[in-house]
């Protein structure tokens, strides 16, 4: 984590409403979409107890998980929950040291035989872990454990780790809230090392279908490649041949393929649908503005640039149909100084500008907490209140209700780290 003296907010429970205000202010939001983004916000600590009880053979335990070689940054603890899951079903990906020392972290406990989420004192909620999957601990032909390769949430798995080199960091302009970076200074030289396996990723897949009803889709995410004949055709390559041999295993829509990837323009999207049949398609424009995206996201807007960003989501919704096109904001980041927005109301109100012309072309969004870490160039920084975040995903969902686009590849049961999402109940 960056120096936390610095950006410790002694006063923040005097200055911004509690959880408890904001069940009583916004009545109409879950109050476990509304706990989930106050624990993205806030972080979690377990207390001794808690520890005890957490047994890392049924859990996973993020000291083992390979979203680590993805830029995340792990606790040096040794028992350290990946995800948590509340009573609804509503997964919660965020581990112990997320916004690590910016206010006080929700605390774990275990309570009359059971695990609790409490603050100050108050026991707020029932909570469990993610459950460690059947293929967890089995090895590839290669001999490296199958969850170094696949990764898994309640019901999704996740190849993270495709490609842990961005061709944007690698030049100097990588998006500035993005963990990402440290990793491409490991493969500047060589970046073919940084590709993951297809033999060790099929493999793992073949392995974590065996166990049937738990998975319901799998997403792939990387880091850019804008090498090719033309810009990004070296990543669609890449994907293409991951499913390909993935989708050999299985017939129909038994699996659901989600790629969180560059902006691939229509013919690409064209020959990654013929290759892998029925897929979502996520590309991130992370901030509401083209002003902000140029000075956030320097590499995506020199390559692409923002209004040709949008279009490329709207040429994906031609390819792959409504409710199977999204793009993600980085709710918060978009408030960093000197060029961010001055108040939490402009950024709400620019969030959903965006999310409504959006949605005119079936496209959705998906809001998440920006998770500050020690890696990011803006380290230096905090995310903002929970009211701000309640505004920003109730407003979100209420958008996309009325224009009836859902996005089930990123709702509660499957992601874990977009609240706005959560809210669409199917």
């Amino acid at each position: 984590m960056a120096d936390t003296a610095e950006l410790k907010l002694p006063n923040w429970r005097n200055e911004e409403l509690s959880y408890n205000e904001i069940l009583e202010k916004y009545p109409s939001v879950s109050p476990f979409v509304i706990l989930k983004a106050d624990i993205l916000r806030r972080g979690f600590t377990l207390t001794e107890k808690a520890k005890e009880h957490f047994d890392d053979s049924i859990y996973i335990n993020a000291i083992n998980n390979s979203e680590k070689d993805f830029g995340a940054v792990i606790t040096s603890e040794s028992k350290a929950p990946v995800g948590l899951l509340l009573r609804d079903g509503t997964a919660i990906g965020c581990s112990t040291n997320q916004n690590e020392g910016i206010r006080d972290p929700y605390v774990i406990d275990y309570v009359d035989d059971k695990f609790v989420i409490t603050d100050q004192g108050e026991q707020i909620e029932d909570v469990d872990f993610w459950r460690k999957p059947d293929y967890y601990g089995k090895l590839t032909s290669k001999g490296n454990p199958m969850e170094t390769v696949l990764t898994a949430r309640p019901r999704r798995l996740d190849v993270f780790s495709a490609n842990k080199y961005c061709n944007f960091w690698g030049r100097g302009e990588g998006c500035k809230f993005c963990s990402l970076g440290p990793a491409a200074r490991f493969y500047r030289n060589n970046p073919e090392a940084a590709l993951a396996d297809p033999d060790e990723i099929e493999e793992a897949v073949v392995e974590a279908l065996k166990q049937k009803g738990r998975f319901t889709t799998i997403c792939t995410t990387a880091g850019s490649i804008t090498t090719g004949d033309k810009l990004f055709d070296d990543e669609v390559k890449m994907y293409s041949e991951i499913y390909t041999r993935i989708r050999r295993h299985f017939k129909g829509d038994e699996l659901r393929f989600q790629y969180v990837a560059s902006a691939f323009d229509k013919e690409q999207l064209i020959r990654l649908k013929e290759a892998t049949g029925n897929i979502a398609f996520t590309t991130n424009l992370e901030v509401p503005t083209a002003e902000l995206f140029e000075w956030i996201c320097p590499g995506k807007a020199k390559d692409v640039g923002y209004e040709g960003w949008k279009q490329r989501l709207y040429d994906a919704v031609e390819v792959l149909g409504k409710g199977n096109v999204n793009t993600q904001i980085v709710a918060g980041a978009d408030l960093v100084q000197p060029n961010g927005f001055k108040t939490e109301n402009e950024s709400v109100e620019a969030i959903l500008k965006l999310t409504e012309e959006l949605a005119q072309h079936d496209v959705g969004v998906v809001a998440n907490v920006w998770g500050v870490v020690s890696t990011i160039i803006f380290k230096n920084f905090y995310p903002p209140s929970l009211e701000y975040y309640t505004k920003v995903f109730s407003g979100v969902n209420d958008i996309q209700q009325k224009y009836g686009i859902l996005t089930y590849f990123d709702d509660y049961k499957r992601c874990g780290t977009h609240p706005s999402s959560d809210l669409l109940r199917d």
